[in-house]
């Protein structure tokens, strides 16, 4: 008994020292989440809940900045901005870096030079891209313009008319849609072959083979993308901010270009509100937090994994 009393004491002693020395390893990581994640959360909760402007202490008024946010028509128009760029962009700029990844993955002569080339915008910083395309959606001087004047189609004001405001930046995401390419390619270089061809001997078609082998073979990888651009949607920012430069004013023509994540920065940094942006900010966090969420129980739907039979 004290030979097991003995043994069973000097294993917790290791077990006890192995964990001490672990947690020392990942202190600086510890460290680091307790002071710039966990403490800035925890102090932009506090901060929703009171009256702040960073030059005098928060004051405590309750609920009452998500009651004003509620009331804010800026509120709604924000919103309904980003949703609209999470619409009409996310979907179709996944469906456009799959048909490209779809090419990108054929057997033809400079393979790699093509996948090299299609990459290269998303090298391009977002502030440079979208400065690019301010010139090219030029009303008088912009390649877009004179491509669909060539083709005699209408020419819109894309830098100033607010019906077309929105779309300009859907049309500039699809030249950034690299990074979602390379993944989608990645998945499809995953899919067995040997599905395919029993596809072909059974008579299936192209598109056959697409709908029942290589969408569920990638739907795992078409919910990682989905959830992230979700994210990245409704933070929609840099390019935005930079296309309303064009109108001299921080929501563009009419606010047509006032996305939240633009409302909240202007709320925070040039109204110096940092309670009411705050709230702003946790009103976000849940948004996007039911949506995910909404998106993982659907999940089991239509994503299918290789282990599952």
């Amino acid at each position: 008994m004290a030979r097991v009393a003995a043994a069973t004491a000097g294993f917790r002693h290791r077990r006890n020292k192995a964990l001490w020395t672990g947690l020392l390893f990942i202190s600086p990581w510890i460290a680091g989440f307790l002071l710039f994640q966990l403490y800035p959360i925890a102090m932009s909760f506090y901060y929703s809940m009171s009256e702040y402007n960073l030059f005098s202490k928060p004051e405590w008024v309750g609920l009452q900045n998500y009651k004003n946010l509620f009331a804010d028509s800026k509120f709604y128009l924000s919103m309904y901005n980003t949703v609209y760029i999470t619409v009409f962009g996310l979907l179709p700029h996944l469906a456009f870096a799959l048909g490209m990844a779809m090419l990108l993955n054929m057997s033809v002569r400079g393979q790699s030079l093509y996948r090299t080339i299609y990459f290269l915008p998303t090298l391009v910083p977002a502030v440079a891209s979208s400065l690019l395309w301010m010139w090219l959606l030029n009303a008088q001087y912009g390649l877009v313009n004179k491509l669909l004047a060539a083709l005699g189609l209408i020419e819109p004001n894309w830098l100033v008319d607010p019906m077309w405001t929105k779309p300009a930046l859907v049309l500039m995401g699809f030249w950034g849609t690299g990074t979602q390419t390379v993944m989608y390619l990645a998945a499809l270089q995953d899919v067995p072959k040997v599905f395919y061809e029993a596809a072909e001997i059974d008579g299936a078609g192209r598109w056959s083979r697409f709908r029942h082998i290589t969408l569920p073979a990638i739907s795992p990888m078409t919910l990682f993308l989905l959830i992230n651009g979700l994210i990245n949607s409704f933070q929609f920012f840099t390019q935005g901010l930079i296309f309303a430069e064009a109108s001299q004013s921080v929501g563009g023509p009419e606010n047509s270009m006032l996305f939240y994540a633009i409302y909240l920065y202007q709320t925070a940094f040039s109204f110096l509100n940092m309670g009411y942006a705050s709230s702003m900010a946790w009103i976000l966090c849940a948004i996007v937090l039911g949506l995910t969420l909404l998106i993982f129980r659907s999940s089991a739907r239509w994503v299918y994994y290789g282990g599952e039979k």
